[in-house]
């Protein structure tokens, strides 16, 4: 894959993403980087993690939705953690993942939940250790999905329209409506024009940049750091919410940042049209400090397993970010979301 061209770039965007100095946060900016303390069942005195548990154990998050329900979210999350525990978690909501990452090598957070790229960074420059892996629909890997306003454009075939068990409406095209991995109806990136608009994510994210505009110079041959006029939106859902509104005719997101939204907005379903895949990328995870002991990194994973097993636990997760499962880490599989960070120059 012809990169070079791209390292200098991507090294500068990586460090001003670390060091905050972007607006790839959520829209309001203010509210972008906020902290909320929860405690455990006993404040976090005497309980089960003992001293080989950071008391109070900061828990590190990223936005995947509106920033003040996350905060929200991440409150009931971190008060099961905390009580499985018996110490105080206080919740951290950083602005990006490349803020997150900075985070766990000054000690402002001690557990991580990270996209794949931003976990292999955080071992790499923060000297973390990953944990866990996320499991969605049975599975613990993803994908982009490419997304438009105009289907006349992209989709070679008919849109298809289907109905969520809530009776929601979603809207595919060239087969992204019966896959079940990616990638999926790429040949319809070579619709986009030198100059193209596209609404990623931010410039850390996985499935929300690294890995579609990797898919951009493959599919097109263009350079997505040249050829490419980008505009981060902040979150999934904004550029979801973005391409409605018609900021941008082509978005990205993981599959599928509708849902996310379609409680305010009904019709985006079929607003914005699904038209490709990416190829699979391992699932987010969890990391924790390099500087915990063994028994530590221990206690918090074991803990992360059993809140995720009980009901309340469950919907916890799924509120925060869709998570479904915890698996150990599949160091392995990691490994090309860090070769994919590597051709960036991260």
């Amino acid at each position: 894959m012809k990169v070079s061209k791209w390292l200098a770039v991507m090294s500068a965007v990586v460090l001003i993403s670390a060091c905050g100095g972007d607006d790839s946060g959520d829209a309001d900016g203010d509210d972008a980087d906020v902290t909320t303390e929860t405690d455990g069942d006993d404040g976090g005195q005497d309980g089960e993690g003992g001293a080989a548990v950071p008391d109070p154990l900061t828990l590190g998050l990223v936005p995947s939705q509106e920033v003040d329900q996350l905060v929200e979210d991440a409150d009931v999350l971190g008060e099961l953690i905390g009580a499985e525990l018996g110490v105080t978690v206080e919740t951290h909501v950083a602005t990006d993942y490349a803020a997150l990452v900075v985070a766990m090598g000054t000690g402002q957070a001690d557990v991580g939940m990270f996209g794949p790229i931003a976990l292999v960074q955080a071992v790499d420059q923060s000297g973390a250790e990953i944990i866990l892996q996320s499991v969605r629909f049975g599975t613990p890997t993803y994908h982009t999905q490419w997304f438009t306003n105009n289907p006349d454009r992209f989709c070679t075939t008919d849109v298809v329209t289907v109905e969520d068990d809530e009776g929601n409406p979603y809207s595919y095209c060239n087969g992204t409506d019966a896959a079940e991995t990616g990638p999926v109806g790429e040949d319809a990136l070579n619709e986009l024009e030198s100059g193209e608009q596209i609404l990623f994510v931010d410039a850390s994210s996985a499935s929300g940049y690294y890995y579609p505009a990797t898919q951009i110079q493959t599919v097109t041959g263009m350079d997505p750091l040249v050829d490419i006029d980008p505009i981060f939106a902040g979150g999934h859902p904004n550029a979801v919410l973005g391409v409605q509104s018609g900021e941008a005719e082509v978005g990205v997101s993981f599959d599928d940042a509708r849902t996310n939204v379609v409680e305010e907005e009904p019709s985006i379903g079929e607003d914005v049209v699904v038209f490709a895949w990416s190829e699979e990328i391992p699932n987010d995870g969890v990391a924790v400090s390099g500087e915990l002991s063994d028994e530590a990194q221990q206690e918090i994973a074991d803990a992360f397993m059993a809140v995720i097993e009980t009901e309340e636990g469950a919907v916890a997760f799924d509120d925060v970010y869709s998570i479904e499962g915890l698996v150990p880490a599949d160091l392995e599989a990691l490994e090309a979301a860090r070769q994919v960070a590597a051709n960036f120059g991260g």
